[in-house]
């Protein structure tokens, strides 16, 4: 069976489903999912070089903002 955000299992009731991958270099990007939607990814253009950082409500799983932070360059 197919789980949320391509998880090996399922998770437990009253708990969000997330994934997230860090990205290898300059030759793949990092990705978050939640709850089986893609919040960030090289596809959305939405990530960067640095921290990228999904802020999402944790009692209703509702996306908030995104943002990159480029912690090499200041």
């Amino acid at each position: 069976p197919r789980h949320k955000c391509g998880n090996h299992r399922s998770c437990p009731q009253n708990y969000f489903a997330f994934k997230i991958i860090s990205g290898a270099a300059n030759v793949v990007g990092p990705s978050i999912c939640f709850e089986d939607s893609i919040l960030m990814s090289s596809v959305k253009n939405n990530i960067g070089r640095g921290l990228n950082i999904a802020l999402v409500n944790g009692t209703t799983g509702q996306l908030l903002n995104t943002n990159t932070f480029d912690m090499y360059s200041g």
